[in-house]
């Protein structure tokens, strides 16, 4: 057997550390303290009402409870809560053991089992290692006296002559059953938690956990598989039993595992040593070499310091001289005292050269030597950027890749990432971004921790472009940083809107979705009845809709998603003066030119086509966007063919009245135009044949969530 005092590990709490005091069994199957499950409970709240704060928990002193994680804190604000100030209100429940978030349901702790065998054991322990304060009578009149016995149906302790007294004999009391001093009275009967007034009599078998009949009749354990608690008894005993014998019977390997973890633990301790050394030889490295480059830059200084010292000295000796009485000067006045002409002659020549130097620099005067030391600032922001990088690298951490396809620039930048392996090896994940800018000389880089493998970054400026990049970390050990990856913003502030089901909207050739974001044409009954009076060329009305919203001044953005198989589909935008000329237009006409045999020239009939629209619209289908025939269009018509975008945006500049069509995934304008911002401007779209549109859905945390799941 093994001795009541070598399992102490599982006696202890993993809250509080100490041993269990009326241990809970969480629906994890790990064992908590009464008292460290409401405090817990309490502690998680006051970090989530403090979003983060450090000081929440300060109020138990027992535990400490890190702060909550966003994630964490967005499922707590989902679930349902108890109000009630005695007990903590989050259904939510951090578990120590697992470290994960446990659902206590509705009832929450009073929903809890208590571990009445782990309680007994703990209480043979506490004997065993003699570390059980002596347990006092409940009844002794002060000073109290040791007690001798506890009455499991009174649950209180008593001496020899107060259990004499609450127990005469003759009487139901001298019936009760007693045993030695403890503080673990178990009830004889465990009642069902959920119905406090029926005994539990069943096992769940998925919950793993003992439940009443009335649970299984009408409670949440009612499609639950269920067994009796004699046939759960008698089989957990015997898979209990059987894996200890097994385990008892490999003692010999469980030795020979213990003696080479021992190994393991020695030889982790020295090449920890062995790690630290190298490290710290590195950085010793890395303080000699700066060390040297700081004395190289001294000396530079303090020598270019005394050179310009020297000269400026040198120059104010010269102007010293220029005063009266004084250097030059002096000896020129004291030249002109000679009376003799040629002696003054002889002596004057020389002294007249350097008097007109000193007037010269008289007039212009400028300092021999700069008194700034801008030429030796020395930039350490490369280096500093570098340093800030330094960490431990591992060949084992995969390098994430930032996904450019699930990655999207529209209202904000969604940003998402993998592993080549497709494991999550990291723990964490550290985003990095900045703004391209050609002006600034050195780049500051915004970074932000993110737990998931995706991230919504918001606030971004329009028509820019930023570069991104992204590591991960396990513990101290992080992998090198991905490959940067460059994603433009939209040229404006995205527009919102949606399909407008009601302003000229034909319900029988088009098909809108519930959310109005989704339009289709289908070329059904229609179409061929239409093609009845077909001779020569294709006369077939266009199917229009608009935006239910209009816009009047500033500059907007919107974009879309037009199907692959769509034949034929118009968009750009439309003033409100002429939406009526819009759904009534007697020259929305598709051109005859697509007719093998039409004899129509197709240069005249865009002309024609393109001048008598009351509205800016360009032609989609096939896969193909066709630039309008306009004089500073291409004239070689296959130049005026590009390939249609997976996803096309407009932006609209009501104030330069300016109309631009472009590759949503790249921002790249691809045509631009000028049109009349007179009135209020709609989205307009036109659909002919087979063709579905879909606008472009904006980024929100739900997306996000969305494209973390798939």
């Amino acid at each position: 057997k093994v001795a009541i005092k070598g399992i102490e590990r599982e006696l202890i709490c993993p809250a509080c550390k100490e041993l269990f005091t009326h241990p809970l069994i969480l629906p994890c199957q790990h064992n908590v303290c009464h008292k460290c499950v409401k405090e817990i409970l309490f502690a998680f709240e006051d970090s989530f009402a403090d979003a983060g704060s450090e000081s929440s928990n300060q109020s138990s002193p027992r535990i400490k409870i890190s702060s909550p994680s966003t994630d964490r804190i967005d499922r707590i604000s989902r679930s349902g809560t108890k109000r009630n100030s005695l007990t903590p209100r989050s259904s939510l429940f951090p578990c120590p053991g697992c470290q994960r978030d446990i659902d206590l349901g509705e009832r929450g702790i009073n929903g809890l089992f208590r571990n009445f065998t782990l309680e007994t054991i703990v209480e043979r322990y506490r004997q065993a290692a003699r570390a059980a304060i002596a347990i006092m009578c409940n009844f002794c009149k002060p000073p109290p006296q040791e007690s001798t016995k506890s009455c499991m149906d009174c649950s209180a302790s008593y001496c020899n002559e107060c259990f004499k007294i609450h127990h005469p004999w003759g009487t139901l009391k001298a019936q009760h059953e007693y045993v030695g001093p403890t503080t673990n009275f178990r009830p004889k009967i465990l009642m069902c938690p959920e119905h406090e007034m029926e005994r539990v009599n069943m096992y769940c078998e998925i919950c793993r956990r003992p439940v009443c009949h009335l649970c299984k009749l009408g409670g949440c354990h009612a499609n639950h598989r269920v067994t009796t608690m004699s046939t759960a008894y008698k089989t957990l005993k015997e898979k209990l039993s059987k894996d200890i014998d097994y385990l008892i019977s490999k003692e010999s390997q469980v030795k020979a595992h213990i003696t080479q973890l021992d190994l393991l633990l020695k030889e982790t301790e020295c090449n920890s040593e062995r790690a630290k050394e190298e490290a710290s030889q590195s950085f010793e490295k890395l303080s000699h070499v700066l060390e040297e480059r700081k004395s190289a830059a001294l000396r530079a200084i303090e020598a270019s310091k005394n050179l310009r010292l020297e000269k400026l000295q040198t120059q104010a000796e010269e102007y010293q001289g220029l005063l009266e009485n004084n250097g030059l000067v002096g000896y020129a006045q004291e030249v002109l005292k000679e009376t003799d002409p040629s002696c003054f002659v002889q002596t004057a020549k020389q002294l007249h050269v350097r008097i007109q130097k000193a007037t010269e620099s008289l007039k212009s005067f400028r300092p021999a030597a700069e008194t700034t030391f801008e030429d030796f600032v020395v930039d350490i922001a490369k280096q500093e950027e570098s340093l800030g990088d330094l960490s431990f690298h591992s060949s084992g951490l995969e390098i994430p890749e930032i996904n450019e396809k699930q990655s999207k620039m529209y209202n904000k930048a969604l940003i998402s990432w993998e592993c080549p392996g497709k494991t999550d090896s990291a723990d964490i994940y550290v985003l990095e971004y900045h703004k391209l800018n050609r002006e600034e000389e050195t780049t500051t880089w915004q970074e932000i921790e993110v737990c998931s493998k995706s991230k919504i970054i918001s606030d971004l400026d329009d028509d820019s472009s930023y570069a991104f990049r992204v590591r991960g970390y396990k513990g101290s050990i992080c992998s090198p940083w991905s490959r940067e990856v460059v994603l433009r913003t939209p040229p404006a502030p995205v527009f919102s809107f949606l399909f407008d089901d009601k302003c000229g909207y034909n319900s029988e050739h088009l098909l809108l979705n519930l959310g109005r974001t989704s339009v289709e044409s289908r070329a059904g009954f229609p179409l061929l009845l239409g093609s009845d009076r077909m001779q020569v060329g294709c006369y077939t009305t266009l199917d229009y809709i608009i935006g239910d919203t209009g816009i009047a001044k500033g500059k907007h953005f919107w974009a879309f998603r037009v199907e692959a198989y769509s034949y034929l589909v118009k968009v750009g935008v439309v003033s409100s003066n002429k939406i009526q000329k819009l759904f009534h237009n007697t020259h929305d006409v598709t051109s005859p030119r697509y007719e093998q045999d039409s004899g129509h020239d197709s240069g005249s009939e865009d002309a024609f086509f393109d001048s008598s629209q009351p509205f800016t619209l360009v032609t989609l289908g096939m896969k193909k966007f066709f630039i309008p025939t306009t004089p500073a269009a291409p004239k070689d018509p296959a130049s005026r063919i590009l390939p249609l975008p997976s996803c096309l945006g407009i932006c609209l500049d009501c104030d330069k009245g300016k109309l631009g069509f472009y590759d949503a995934g790249c921002m790249k304008c691809l045509y631009e135009c000028n049109v009349d911002c007179s009135g209020v401007m709609y989205p307009a779209f036109a659909l002919m044949g087979g063709a579905a549109v879909h606008l472009e859905e904006a980024v929100t945390a739900k997306y996000s969530e969305y494209h973390d799941d798939i």
